[in-house]
């Protein structure tokens, strides 16, 4: 498959890695990502963060984020090259195109499903009619039937 496809592309650096050495990185991956005939979207720096576990005897690390756009094929390789990285700790790849076009697809069946107004004001639902007063020459069915007293009222 020659297709492009998009996928998320999560990797946590080393602590003992400064910031200058982060952006390396990043351009390394980027040429890598490059030179397997895909591009990189969007990159988020998430910064340093306590990791939830121990990992090389490192608590903390760089996380960043990256949205990358690659034929399913370069993706064997790029996992390859990360993992040979020293300044890694780990990384994780997962492709998100299939969610969103599934996400897109539930989103639109449930609005075809339950079409809802702009307007909050209004409603698809008729409006309650409301009984009404007594009108000269007017009778209607309805008109002519009163309700039924109710108990605790009393009647003069």
């Amino acid at each position: 498959m020659s297709d492009s496809r998009q996928y998320e592309l999560l990797y946590v650096v080393s602590p003992v890695v400064t910031e200058d050495g982060v952006t390396e990185l990043h351009a390394r991956i980027e040429e890598i990502v490059q030179q397997l005939g895909g591009t990189i979207e969007q990159t988020d720096n998430w910064g340093r963060r306590r990791l939830a576990y121990e990992i090389n005897r490192h608590r903390e690390g760089t996380y960043v984020l990256e949205l990358v756009n690659a034929p399913g094929s370069a993706l064997s390789e790029l996992d390859r090259r990360l993992r040979v990285m020293d300044e890694l700790l780990r990384h994780s790849i997962v492709r998100v195109d299939e969610d969103l076009r599934k996400a897109a697809r539930a989103k639109a069946r449930r609005e075809a499903k339950n079409p809802t107004t702009k307007s909050s004001g209004s409603t698809s639902e008729p409006a309650a009619i409301q009984p009404s007063e007594k009108t000269d020459n007017v009778s209607s069915p309805g008109a002519a039937v009163e309700p039924p007293a109710s108990t605790t009222e009393v009647q003069e």
